[in-house]
């Protein structure tokens, strides 16, 4: 007898949907109509689109060409071998920025993948300076400010070790010139306007080039903000740019869970690990498919629900690695038997509401789902076919 044919490596879409413990639906459609929202917002300006960390998780190499349809032609990522598996996904005229720039001897592969560094500092341009001096012909790059976040970027004390260097910004063709937010998501806040104005006093020491500072939340600080180039990243994906008003993007996941097991659980017995829930009262209790492996963190129990339709359903217990305790005691019987899914993430609980009954954000809920779902793409209301 043969042997049998190998399991199907893990693909774009994850894990077959007949296998997989939960589904997790991205709609392209929707991460479109965001981008057209933003783009809109800050008529004048380029919008790019920030598909670092998987583009939030939810898969680049499927993001970014949809991204394209709806006009992008900037993208940034954090990492050069980011973007060394994007290029391949997008148009060769498409540029790249790579916001941690390249480390020391990675700047031949930004050159051979046509990447565009973010230089953060004096090493890292003296670094592709070099690389230009090697090549005879100048390269382009990114020079990012620390306006006051103190995270990336060059200070004043930097930019005057530049104009003291004989070599100065010698082969290096600055396309953008760059900084980022601190505190965009309160409108309130003053210290918006103050690294705006630092923004403004430094880039006056760097050569002319294209500006920019809003990334999603700084979008909504107003045209004041918006200068050249915006970079949307988590707003992208339906998390709310700030909480002063309604969410105005649209919701991009869906993650249906499916029930493994049902039992009774009596006053006597304890659920989950360490026994933290026992009921006063008998309650049915769902062992569902996901866990904190796949993004639902341990002490998100406490306030934590999942959803059948539009009804609410405690999580109960700790969560563990690969599953959580549901109690399905109000809902009906034939719609909770081993095999039926249940929301954790969709149109009555999002991102940001998980994240709030997590004590996180919706940038963490998104970026940690992980790999072991099924994932389906929707693009034109239509799901992607599985690939396995």
């Amino acid at each position: 007898m043969p042997p049998a044919p190998p399991a199907p490596l893990l693909s774009d879409t994850g894990w077959p949907r007949s296998r997989a413990g939960a589904t997790l639906t991205i709609d392209l459609d929707a991460i479109r109509a965001n981008y057209r929202t933003l783009r809109g917002l800050a008529a004048g300006a380029e919008c790019a689109a920030v598909v670092k960390a998987d583009a939030y998780g939810l898969g680049a190499t499927r993001v970014a060409p949809a991204l394209e349809r709806a006009g992008a032609r900037t993208f940034f990522v954090a990492h050069v071998d980011e973007g060394i598996a994007l290029r391949p996904h997008v148009a060769s005229t498409t540029r790249i920025f790579v916001l941690h720039g390249p480390l020391a001897g990675a700047e031949a592969d930004c050159v051979r993948h046509d990447l565009i560094p973010v230089l953060n500092s004096v090493e890292q341009i003296r670094g592709w300076r070099a690389t230009a001096r090697g090549l005879d012909r100048p390269l382009p790059a990114a020079v990012q400010l620390d306006t006051g976040m103190s995270r990336f970027g060059l200070s004043e004390q930097d930019i005057d070790r530049i104009e003291a260097d004989p070599d100065g910004w010698r082969g290096i063709g600055p396309g953008l010139v760059m900084s980022h937010l601190a505190c965009a998501d309160d409108p309130s806040d003053p210290a918006s306007a103050r690294q705006r104005a630092r923004l403004l006093a430094l880039r006056a020491r760097l050569p002319a080039a294209p500006v920019s500072l809003a990334a999603s939340s700084g979008i909504f600080l107003g045209p004041g903000f918006h200068f050249d180039v915006v970079r949307p990243g988590a707003a992208l994906y339906g998390v709310a740019p700030n909480d002063s008003a309604p969410n105005p993007m649209r919701p991009v996941v869906r993650l249906q869970a499916r029930i493994l097991q049902t039992r009774i659980v009596g006053p006597r017995d304890g659920v989950g690990y360490g026994l933290t829930y026992r009921p006063s009262a008998p309650r049915r209790i769902a062992t569902v498919a996901a866990g904190y492996a796949d993004g639902f963190m341990r002490h998100a129990a406490r306030d934590g629900r999942a959803w059948l339709g539009t009804q609410a359903l405690p999580i109960v217990g700790r969560i563990s690695m690969d599953s959580m305790a549901v109690d399905i005691t109000d809902a009906p019987d034939s719609l909770t038997t081993p095999g039926a899914m249940l929301d954790l993430l969709g149109p009555q609980h999002g991102v940001d509401d998980v994240a709030r009954g997590a004590g996180t954000i919706g940038y963490e809920i998104l970026t940690s789902l992980g790999h072991r779902y099924h994932r389906a793409y929707v693009a034109d209301g239509t799901p992607s076919p599985e690939r396995t």
